[in-house]
């Protein structure tokens, strides 16, 4: 356990939100663990599944393909990177100006292997 450090934290969410910015899927995806557990309720809609979760990095490609397919004009902005232990939180705007917090667990390479996901309506 290690406190993630604030510029290693503000680098990954600049780089994170560049990515998916770009609509760049190998990009988002190079963020995240083979060993992931990702919790969305935008899972419940656009994979039509009442757990709102993805257990594999494959699923979580496909997922993270259709949704980008679904909303062609996707833009975050971040607002504000915090940190914890093994952890940050990025809380930013996307579609239709809607307020997304998503915790982050990462492993020790820095890489995400744990997300919960919360939206404002």
């Amino acid at each position: 356990m290690h406190m993630v450090q604030e510029t290693f934290a503000n680098h990954l969410a600049e780089e994170w939100v560049a990515a998916w910015n770009a609509h760049d899927i190998d990009a988002i995806m190079s963020h995240y663990d083979d060993d992931i557990s990702f919790q969305s309720p935008v899972i419940i809609q656009v994979n039509n599944d009442p757990s709102g979760t993805i257990n594999t990095k494959v699923a979580l490609e496909d997922y993270f393909v259709r949704a980008l397919k679904l909303y062609p004009d996707l833009h975050f902005e971040l607002y504000k990177v915090l940190t914890s232990v093994n952890s940050v939180v990025l809380y930013y705007k996307t579609i239709n100006n809607m307020l997304t917090a998503e915790y982050m667990e990462l492993n020790e390479y820095g890489k995400v292997i744990k997300v919960r996901a919360h939206y404002s309506k």
